[in-house]
């Protein structure tokens, strides 16, 4: 009687023990639970967004198109510069003329002076005409070689993202800040060149 009361005492401590300690608990439970995984300290790189941005300077700056359009667009421009210079030269050349006679009474008649300043009114108004007719020319030109890039410059990019997939690609000018690892411009130039130049060839 005495054993099996040791026996229940002894139990009923070991149970008291486990029930006020929270760590008491079977060697199975111990065994079933998994370790706790260990806290990583590598950063993993950020996943970029699926959108893209080129700077359209550089790209301007760069593409072959756009740098020969410039060069034609120069050209163009002296030559204006070139033809309103001579039409200056012309008119002052008939306007000191026309002085040089006054001053020193070589006009032989009224009708000789009224001819060279008539002569002189006609160089005028041709000069504007002339210089209003290059300028006009300079403009469409430009317009045109600016509608020829752009247009080339879009059909690039749409024809470069069918195999990349980005939900947007913008341009640089329209951003206020943006990530640099999302600019593929150089990538942009490089194939617009190339894509040029074989069909200059």
């Amino acid at each position: 009687m005495k054993k099996n009361l040791l026996r229940v005492s002894a139990f009923t401590f070991a149970l008291s023990l486990c029930l006020g300690l929270p760590s008491c608990s079977s060697n199975a439970e111990k065994e079933v639970k998994p370790a706790a995984p260990a806290a990583t300290t590598a950063k993993t790189e950020p996943v970029l967004p699926n959108y893209r941005y080129v700077d359209l300077d550089t790209v301007l700056s760069k593409y072959n198109l756009a740098k020969d359009y410039n060069e034609e667009m120069l050209r163009m421009q002296t030559n204006m510069e070139s033809e309103v210079k001579r039409h200056e030269n012309s008119i002052q050349s008939l306007g000191t003329s026309i002085q040089n006679k006054i001053q020193n009474n070589s006009y032989l008649s009224e009708e000789s002076y009224r001819a060279d300043q008539e002569k002189l009114n006609n160089m005028q108004t041709n000069a504007q005409r002339s210089v209003a007719k290059l300028q006009n020319n300079f403009q469409n030109a430009a317009m045109a070689a600016q509608k020829t890039v752009n247009d080339s410059i879009e059909a690039f990019i749409k024809d470069y993202n069918v195999k990349r997939g980005y939900d947007a690609i913008f341009f640089k000018a329209a951003t206020l800040l943006i990530n640099p690892k999302l600019d593929i411009t150089d990538e942009v130039v490089e194939g617009l060149n190339a894509r040029y130049n074989k069909v200059k060839k």
